[in-house]
Parts: structure tokens; C-alpha cells; sequence
């Protein structure tokens, strides 16, 4: 989700220099069998020791963030720090303590619901899995698709494999974390991967762009740090080159940019393109990675209500603007119908949206320029709207027209509009799909916006065709894929088939609490409109507007709530948050 963790050019805060990080590489070297061979029990009491020590730095992490990234003091924009920090680490140990409290036979599967696709393929339930899901995700949907010829239907998928050996044969690895700068969860969350789901223990390498948060990972990852199975150190580009050819590092995972991923496999300049072509990696270490792409929002026409065009607006505006721009998983082709009739309506909602969806700066390096080179590229054609903001990056919007409009991710405050024929929704959606997978770079996340009367006339067995035509690791029906994030269950990654040559959006997948193997993509649904409004829609479900809404007046005392809910569960707590989301 980041830009280059090796070519950022920020000046690095209090850089650890190679003799310090060689000292904690061999510290990790002398423990890494001892990890791999440390119980389930043991695994779940250094986790609840993590959840406690989250909770006395929460506010100061969340307030720091905030900060760095120029949100203003008590602004509701402060809730996506909370949500992107604090909590999804929680839920995370949440999560995993409930899997591990049930690795030993894999007990934890049977509570897993199954479905036989139509293609044959299972889709496997994971939320809602709580009470708590169906109190606070309230008709919120989601499955992993397992990859065609995984499991046979009736037999369990396969999971946990690490867990598979008996405990004294089991072997440890050192693996390099190379952590993206934009959202905070990210490297800590790549770690947890790492640690549970592969038995490795973890150089983790702080992007300079948010390594001032190293207090708090420090803090939070204390139990671990002090048993020498996780180091974390801040340090600048040379020293995360470094650190990737040391003797060692047996495995390294990369968020950030596709020519960083290159830079190590490969190297740079003439020499890395002679290997390319020869298929002779610099660096033969297993490498996984998450790469981000240039993310669609394909919007199916339908009988759209003035209040369903205000909702959606917000909808598409948060997939744009959450974090700034900055995310792997923004929207940055809005895929249209030419002949709908409330498609301009949209766009003018869109336009009011972004000039109220809250203030905050230009905080991410290298924002400016991509905006610039964006800008060039649309003057080309019918040139560029910029949508102003207060003392916000103003947001570019542009039309998609070229086949080069879909190569770039622009990590930045823009987006392209590809207007496409066909009124009939299921002709329009197997259009869109067939323009997203042909000429969008990446495959990490995509968006449908679809009333229920549209997803009617298509049929639901059609319809379930199209998601499986389209390519992505993440997919979110009326929803964000930023919410498959969130949802640390599910498995979070690009769309299987990438290679080290042609890596795409990455290779492998993290979060998946539940430790699936063989897993194709992420399918997460929300109901076509917000509580109370839903109630006659034929999607009903709890959920307000969502929190996670850029436009949400009540996003941080909610986030704030559910991160103290999250490490304390309570039904006590649920009105207060209910109450909140109301307000929002």
C-alpha cells in the first residue's frame, strides 16, 4: 500500500546502522527454532500480552498519526487511524487466539460455513463468524473463494499447515518485513503473518515515511521483541537494500511499489534487465509481496432513489479519499454507464461529497508530482476537472482514454471516469469486467455498486459467473475493498498467477486468521443502503452509515469505542457504538 520502501527519499529518523541490525539478525538466527516450536498456548499467551500492551499507547499512537499525516485536532478523520491502527491490530490477535485455541485438530473448520460455487469451486463463510460481527457489521457479508481443485466438497479445506508437523520437528526461518508508509496496520499485520501462519521470526523494517510510529510498535510488540522473535528498526533506503541480501534473511515480504519488488529481485539498470530476461533472480530468496494496482469502482445502472445516489456518492468518495488517496486499494477508475440517466446525477453528488468530506494535507512524499504527471497526461485529452477542497490536495478527475490511463497507480488524490455502453445491467457489468481485467494494471481490488432490482434482473447465477470472471484478489460488492482490510479474516492479496517476472499486484496473501490454504479471492458484501433506510429494501442489516465513510461526523469517538471494545468485549459497549453510528 505503500510507495518504494527502497527509493524513498525522506531523510531517515534515528537509522540503525548495518552493525546494529546485523546484531539483531543473529539474535533472531539463535530463536527461530525455538519459535516455530513454541506451543499454541504459548503462542496465545504472548498474543493476549500484545493486546494488553496496545491499549496504554492506543491514544498517543492514534494522536501521532494523525498528526503526521496533517488531520486536524478533532477532526472526524482521526476515526481512520483508530481503525487502521489500533483496532485491526486487536482484531487481529483476536482472531488468531481464537484459531489457535482451536489449531489442534482444526476443530476451528467445523464452525466454518461451506458453499458449492457454481463452477464447482467452495467458497468458505468467514463473516459473520461473532456475535459481535452481527451486532457491529450488521449485513455484512463475506466468503473466501478456494482455488478450482483445491478440496474435494465434502472434505475440510486445507488450513493451518504449519501447525501439521509435531512441534519438536518443526524448523524456523528469518524473514525480512519491509513495511509500507501509509497505513499503520499494514507491518504489523505482515508480521503477525510471518510469526503464525509460516512459524518465521521477523526483521521487521520500518518505512522512513511513518517510522515515527516506532515507539508504539515497540511498545505494542513487547512480548515478542523481548523473547528476540521480532526486531523492528527505522532505517533509509540503503539499509533496507542491505538488510535484503544479508546471509540471514531467508524470506522477505515487501508492501510498496511494484519497481521496489523489481529492485530486489532483479536489481537495477541494464544488469537487472539482462536477468529478467534470462530468468535469473539477484536475489533467490522467497519473496511474497503486496504491490497495490489501479483499483476499479464499476457502477451498474439501476433504479437509483435520490437518497441511494447521496449514499453511493459517499461511498465512492471514501474509496477515493480514506487515508488522503494513499491506499493500494483507492478507486481510481470509476467505471460508468454512458447512457444511464442518473448517471450525471451521481457525479454532481460525487462533486459535493468531495468538497466536504473533511480537510487534512498533503502529507504523503511524492503526492505532488504524481498529481502533476497525472494532470500532464489528462491535458493530453479532454483535460482535467479539479475538484477543490479547502486546504485539502484538490482532486483530479479526468476521463479514461487511452489504454496508458490504466498503467499507472497514481497513490494520490485522482481518478479516471471510463464511460462504457450498454444500458442493460447484466450487459454493462460484463462489459465493465472485461475493460477492468484487459486494461487495469494489478489485480488487488475491485468494487461493484449494484441496487438489488439490477442484481435481480441479472439472476443470481449469472451474476455469481461475473465475480468469477473478474479477476481480483479483493472484491467488494457494495462496499469497499478497504473493508476486506479491515476484515482481517479474510485473505488479503492480488489475484493468484502472479510471477516474480510479472508480479502484478504480488504474490501470496496475509491476514487470514482463519489460515487458509489454497485460496483464489476475498468477496465481501454490505447491504444496498444504511440502517434505519434498509429496513423494505431487501437488504436488511444493522449497519448505519458506516463509520469507515469519509463524511461520517462521528468516525473517531467510534473508532475510538471499538478499538476499547475490541481489546474488551462487552454488550454494554454496543449502544454507546450503536449510538455514535447513528449520530454519523
Amino acid at each position: 500500500m505503500s510507495e518504494s520502501n527502497l527509493k524513498t527519499e525522506l531523510t531517515p529518523t534515528a537509522a540503525n546502522d548495518e552493525e546494529a541490525v546485523d546484531a539483531l539478525l543473529h539474535r533472531l538466527e539463535a530463536t527461530k527454532h525455538i519459535w516455530a516450536r513454541t506451543s499454541p498456548a504459548e503462542r496465545i499467551g504472548l498474543l493476549h500480552a500484545v493486546r494488553d500492551a496496545i491499549m496504554p499507547v492506543a491514544e498517543d499512537w492514534v494522536t501521532t498519526a494523525a498528526r503526521a499525516k496533517q488531520v486536524p485536532t478533532g477532526s472526524p478523520l482521526e476515526g481512520e487511524e483508530w481503525f487502521s491502527g489500533p483496532y485491526a491490530l486487536l482484531s487481529a490477535c483476536n482472531s488468531f487466539i481464537e484459531t489457535l485455541q482451536a489449531v489442534e485438530g482444526k476443530s476451528f473448520l467445523s464452525t466454518l460455513r461451506r458453499r458449492r460455487l457454481r463452477n464447482g469451486q467452495t467458497a468458505v463463510r468467514v463473516l459473520p463468524h461473532t456475535l459481535w460481527d452481527r451486532l457491529l457489521l450488521s449485513g455484512i457479508r463475506a466468503e473466501v473463494w478456494m482455488r478450482p481443485g483445491t478440496e474435494a466438497e465434502a472434505s475440510q479445506p486445507h488450513a493451518a499447515v504449519a501447525y501439521d508437523r509435531p512441534a519438536a520437528e518443526r524448523e524456523g526461518r528469518v524473514a525480512l518485513v519491509l513495511g509500507a508508509g501509509n497505513i499503520a496496520a499494514i507491518p504489523l499485520l505482515d508480521t503477525l503473518q510471518k510469526l503464525l501462519l509460516e512459524n518465521q521470526v521477523v526483521l521487521l523494517k520500518l518505512n522512513p515515511v511513518n517510522d515515527y510510529l516506532l515507539p508504539f510498535f515497540e511498545a505494542a510488540f513487547k512480548p515478542l521483541i523481548d523473547r528476540d522473535f521480532l526486531a523492528i528498526v527505522r532505517g533509509d533506503a540503503a539499509l533496507g537494500a542491505w538488510s535484503c541480501t544479508h546471509d540471514l534473511v531467508e524470506e522477505i515480504h515487501v508492501t510498496g511499489a511494484g519497481s521496489t519488488h523489481d529492485a530486489i529481485v532483479w536489481g537495477s539498470g541494464a544488469e537487472a534487465q539482462r536477468r529478467r530476461e534470462a530468468d535469473k533472480p539477484q536475489n533467490t530468496r522467497r519473496i511474497t509481496s503486496e504491490l497495490g494496482a489501479v483499483c476499479p469502482t464499476i457502477v451498474v445502472p439501476g433504479p437509483w432513489s435520490a437518497a441511494d445516489i447521496r449514499y453511493q456518492a459517499e461511498q465512492i468518495a471514501t474509496q477515493k479519499l480514506h487515508n488522503g488517496g494513499h491506499n493500494c486499494v483507492a478507486c481510481q477508475t470509476l467505471i460508468m454507464p454512458e447512457s444511464w440517466d442518473q448517471a450525471q446525477a451521481l457525479l454532481d453528488a460525487f462533486r459535493k461529497v468531495v468538497a466536504v468530506a473533511g480537510e487534512r494535507g498533503a502529507y504523503y512524499p511524492g503526492s505532488t508530482d504524481r498529481m502533476r504527471a497525472f494532470a500532464d497526461r489528462a491535458a493530453a485529452g479532454n483535460g482535467v476537472e479539479r475538484l477543490r477542497r479547502g486546504a485539502s490536495h484538490e482532486l483530479l478527475l479526468t476521463t479514461f482514454e487511452h489504454e496508458a490511463d490504466g498503467e499507472h497507480e497514481v497513490f494520490a488524490p485522482a481518478m479516471n471516469i471510463k464511460w462504457l455502453e450498454d444500458q442493460d445491467p447484466a450487459a454493462f457489468l460484463e462489459s465493465a469486467i472485461d475493460f477492468a481485467n484487459r486494461s487495469l494494471d494489478g489485480t488487488l481490488g475491485a468494487n461493484i455498486v449494484i441496487h438489488p432490482a439490477s442484481r435481480r434482473a441479472i439472476g443470481a447465477a449469472r451474476f455469481e459467473e461475473m465475480i468469477d470472471k473478474l479477476a481480483y484478489g479483493e472484491i467488494a460488492i457494495n462496499s469497499w475493498t478497504g473493508v476486506n482490510f479491515l476484515a482481517v479474516a479474510l485473505p488479503w492479496g492480488g489475484f493468484p498467477g502472479a510471477t516474480l517476472k510479472d508480479v502484478g499486484s504480488g504474490i501470496g496473501v496475509v491476514h487470514n486468521t482463519f489460515m487458509l490454504e489454497g485460496v483464489e479471492r476475498s468477496v465481501l458484501e454490505a447491504p444496498w443502503r444504511p440502517f434505519p433506510r434498509n429496513m423494505f429494501s431487501g437488504s436488511f442489516g444493522l449497519l448505519p452509515k458506516p463509520p469507515w465513510f469519509v463524511t461520517h461526523r462521528r468516525a473517531a469517538a467510534i473508532g475510538r469505542q471499538m478499538t476499547h471494545f475490541a481489546h474488551s468485549p462487552s454488550l454494554l459497549k454496543v449502544p454507546g457504538i450503536f449510538l455514535n453510528a447513528l449520530r454519523g
